[in-house]
């Protein structure tokens, strides 16, 4: 079968708004199981991209996604100061399952939140918050996880944990994860794949075989991002010395 092995299949898929072209031309596989980060310069495109996969917006050309999607949206899509606990927010997927509240802590569990289920939504640190709409995202037990910067608003240890967790998870449930970054360094520290996204596609392959000096070029201004993030380019030439000395082995 000509999607066997593949999450999701995008082809030649391009988005505008009246007259402006957001995405032209995408085109891109996402393997079974992969961790895939998707980084570029704001107005790039990302958020778009998700919402055109989501079928949430109408765009031209071709994207099959295969299996069963959580989505986990911007936190700032969601007003915290609602009075909602953290039990009848992750639960509202399967609001009328009478058996909701053993599956909500289970997730809850996965996520490290075992416990969480009456405080409220609004008293939760950016970090928990981060976790319960994950909970909420896996309830369902999806094949592919989408995430559309989940780490905004979260300091950086939380955000540490958080794409441990996801890796983790990603390991033990077998799924796919598909998300929108701005944090470079952890992409490349984390993710198998990467994404550099401009309106078109202008890189995408494993993390190891994306240099520096080419996310560079094609970002222009990113290039003052990376810069203050050195410890990318360390690490990322780290990870490049060890994998040709195992070559070499």
């Amino acid at each position: 079968m000509e999607n066997s092995g593949f999450a999701i299949i995008v082809d030649n898929l391009s988005v505008k708004f009246g007259e402006v072209a957001v995405l032209e031309g995408i085109t891109f596989k996402v393997k079974e199981k992969e961790f895939v980060g998707i980084i570029g310069p704001n107005g790039a495109g990302k958020s778009t991209l998700i919402k055109a996969l989501l079928g949430m917006i109408p765009y031209e050309g071709k994207a099959i996604v295969n299996g069963k999607v959580g989505y986990v949206p911007q936190l700032s899509s969601f007003n915290r100061e609602f009075p909602i606990n953290v039990y009848d927010f992750v639960r509202l997927p399967i609001a009328k399952d009478k058996s909701w509240k053993e599956k909500v802590d289970e997730v809850l569990e996965k996520v490290g939140l075992n416990g969480f289920g009456k405080r409220l939504v609004g008293e939760l640190s950016g970090g928990e918050y981060q976790r319960v709409a994950l909970a909420r995202a896996i309830l369902g037990s999806p094949d592919i996880i989408i995430l559309d910067e989940p780490e905004s608003g979260v300091d950086e240890m939380g955000k540490a944990k958080f794409y441990n967790l996801l890796y983790e998870l990603k390991d033990k449930l077998g799924v796919t994860i598909l998300m929108v970054s701005h944090d470079i360094g952890m992409v490349f520290e984390k993710c198998t794949t990467v994404m550099c996204l401009n309106k078109t596609l202008h890189c995408h392959g494993p993390a190891d075989d994306i240099r520096p000096e080419d996310v560079k070029k094609i970002f222009g201004e990113f290039d003052i991002w990376i810069r203050s993030h050195s410890h990318y380019e360390v690490e990322h030439s780290q990870r490049i010395h060890r994998r040709d000395e195992d070559v070499r082995k």
